[in-house]
């Protein structure tokens, strides 16, 4: 594909539920595919109102191909039965989360991918396909990605076309089960639509959240031959001006089901300084956080904590690659994958072998569960993130979880209404 000088953000129809046709919003929405890991909350989900979306992110079936054929069945049926119905004109989507002291706005639109768009992480070719036979099958983009970009600080530009729009009333307006209280507004002005292509031509983003269908996109485009202009060129995404809005930027953890607590101990063999901590969570993950250097947390339920420090330093150059930066050799989670991953505990990186849980006490719920170990993880502030995917650097994947997430279910985007 040929770069552009800044971000293109195109307009879509986009696709909702009608609300006299569910129980609720709250009840047909979901978090991001990928958080949504465990078995119990698909479960949980899916009880909450036949119409959840989850039914179309992460349909059940026996085998790969008729899952996905399954999802987009499902979204054909519910198209049909007016379930989900496409806006009258297409437009951007002013998107707005709010709870307690946070707040986030952002635009939601079909982003060219040809335009200046950072990674910071590597994806799994077995997710990509995954979700590129997902969206193969179904011509749908179900959930956006979540991007940031710098903007000016100031109410300019796309900021005062989001802020202004958050005066009127809103498309929808629901809190889901996390507290977050979601609003959305559509923008079909041309002078508004004008400023925001305007603005953010002269931008780049950064892949905050949704590195796997990101490059599931740029797959289907090029399949499509990357026809500008197609709307298999363009993906949703969610773009935040965290000048204006700062992204949160928390930890993912690992969870290793078939290393024993003991045997990780046992196995570190001098590579670590290993200490007992004392106390419950709360007192641990403060350990943790001031700790100097690499460090992790290790548990196998919330009870007993270990906390790992002060690696082996010949360990640390004999294992870490060389030809990276130094903020890249020092991240928690490259120490973590080329030292105790690849040459401590030899656990290749499959889903078999480890997992990865956003939620702490969820970690150590599974960890639990399976006997095995969590490990926990400290967060990577974004400035870190902005300047080694500006080199070109992308981090171990699942190294950070930016948020919040753009909750799934409010609005799809559907390829063959934008043909």
């Amino acid at each position: 594909m040929t770069s552009t000088d800044g971000l293109s953000l195109h307009t879509f129809r986009g696709l909702r539920y009608a609300p006299h046709r569910v129980s609720s919003l709250t009840a047909v929405t979901s978090p991001p595919y990928d958080v949504v890991v465990r078995p119990d909350g698909v479960r949980h989900l899916e009880t909450a109102d036949p119409y959840n979306i989850v039914r179309l992110i992460l349909p059940h079936a026996i085998d790969p191909a008729t899952r996905h054929r399954k999802a987009a069945d499902t979204l054909a049926r519910w198209r049909a039965e007016g379930v989900l119905t496409p806006d009258p004109e297409p437009a951007l989507y002013v998107y707005e989360q709010r709870k307690e002291d946070v707040l986030q706005r952002g635009i939601i639109g079909a982003l060219a991918l040809d335009g200046p768009v950072l990674p910071h992480e590597g994806v799994i070719p077995e997710v990509v396909e995954d979700r590129a036979a997902l969206m193969r099958a179904a011509a749908a983009n179900f959930e956006p990605l979540l991007l940031s970009y710098r903007g000016e600080g100031t109410a300019s530009g796309a900021t005062a076309v989001i802020e202004r729009a958050t005066q009127r009333p809103p498309l929808l307006a629901t809190t889901t089960e996390d507290g977050f209280a979601h609003r959305l507004w559509a923008v079909t002005d041309p002078a508004e639509l004008a400023a925001v292509h305007t603005d953010l031509s002269a931008r780049q983003a950064l892949i905050a959240d949704g590195h796997h269908r990101w490059a599931t996109y740029q797959r289907l485009a090029e399949e499509h031959g990357s026809v500008p202009g197609s709307p298999w060129s363009s993906g949703l995404v969610l773009l935040v001006d965290t000048a204006r809005h700062p992204l949160r930027v928390r930890a993912i953890h690992r969870v290793l089901p078939h290393l024993p607590l003991e045997r990780a101990v046992a196995e570190l063999n001098g590579s670590f300084r290993v200490r007992e901590v004392p106390g419950a969570l709360p007192e641990a993950l403060e350990a943790l956080a001031e700790a100097e250097g690499s460090a992790f947390l290790l548990a196998s339920g919330p009870d007993a904590f270990r906390l790992l420090d002060r690696p082996d330093p010949e360990l640390l150059e004999r294992a870490v690659r060389k030809d990276r930066p130094e903020a890249w050799r020092r991240l928690d989670a490259t120490v973590l994958h080329s030292v105790l991953l690849d040459e401590v505990w030899r656990i290749p990186d499959h889903p078999d072998g480890i997992r990865y849980i956003h939620d702490t006490e969820a970690a150590l719920g599974q960890a639990a569960k399976h006997g095995g170990t969590a490990v926990l993880m400290r967060a990577v502030d974004e400035e870190t993130v902005r300047q080694l995917a500006a080199q070109g650097v992308t981090m171990p994947r699942k190294s950070t979880s930016f948020g919040p997430k753009p909750a799934t279910g409010l609005v799809l985007r559907t390829l063959d209404d934008d043909a």
